[in-house]
């Protein structure tokens, strides 16, 4: 199994991979699977900013188009602003923004489970580690709609 540590040093090194020319905020987030494997995104803006999407909403995405929605157990997200060679800088730690608090609930709901969200910064070693239930308190989602958890496997 992976340790945090090693999720949130993987979603460090997702975030070196951000296209972030207008915010110069790099993200990266990191999906620990049912499986131990890991799912990475980052942030790709666009020159219209309403069509950006954010690091956790990729690897969502990825696992989902991969057929692993129900799968995500963990959730590691860090960011900072970029210095002149594009890597992420700064000791804050990033929590996901509302949106991204949404679409992981679609996926924790639908996997029948509370993820784990380790909040960590882009250098140093501050991480926050939150239930998403606490993060997103009282979610709209499938359950909502009559839709119940996919079965594992």
């Amino acid at each position: 199994m992976t340790d945090r540590n090693a999720l949130i040093a993987a979603a460090r090194a997702a975030a070196l991979h951000a296209h972030a020319p207008y915010s110069r905020f790099a993200v990266g987030a990191a999906l620990l699977m049912r499986d131990g494997s890991l799912v990475t995104g980052a942030n790709f803006e666009n020159a219209s900013y309403g069509l950006s999407l954010c690091a956790e909403t990729v690897a969502v995405a990825s696992a989902s188009a991969a057929g692993r929605l129900n799968d995500i157990v963990e959730v590691a997200v860090i960011g900072g602003m970029m210095d002149a060679h594009g890597t992420p800088t700064g000791t804050g730690t990033v929590n996901p923004c509302g949106r991204c608090r949404q679409v992981l609930n679609e996926a924790a709901q639908m996997g029948g489970r509370d993820l784990m969200v380790h909040c960590g910064a882009a250098e140093g070693d501050a991480v926050v580690t939150y239930r998403l239930s606490e993060l997103l308190p009282d979610a709209f989602g499938p359950a909502d709609l009559g839709i119940a958890p996919r079965p594992a496997g």
